[in-house]
């Protein structure tokens, strides 16, 4: 069952820091809101997950509403990640909703 912790802190950069704790380097899937590029770039790198979904729910890493194909997820690390019926191999997705579109 998936759990969302409320946690308050004092800063951008320890929320970050206590989600890649919490994380437990298992890399499945995170999301974070933010206006600031450099902050929703510093939680991407650092929680180093399959899915990151950045301003928008979890679901739009699987393509529905986000960033390309609907796809499954096989969990990571100890699967593929992202798959596609052509190479069912792991594919590492970033996605940013509602901004940076090009059409």
């Amino acid at each position: 069952m998936p759990v969302m912790p409320l946690v308050r802190v004092q800063s951008c950069d320890e929320g970050i820091d206590l989600a890649v704790e919490a994380e437990h380097g298992f890399g499945h899937t995170a999301s974070m809101w933010s206006r600031n590029i450099d902050k929703l770039s510093r939680m991407a790198r650092e929680i180093d997950c399959s899915i990151f979904v950045k301003n928008g729910p979890n679901l739009a890493g699987l393509g529905y509403g986000g960033e390309g194909f609907t796809s499954f997820s096989i969990a990571s690390p100890t699967g593929e990640g992202l798959t596609s019926a052509l190479t069912f191999s792991r594919i590492r997705r970033c996605t940013l909703v509602d901004h940076f579109r090009i059409v």
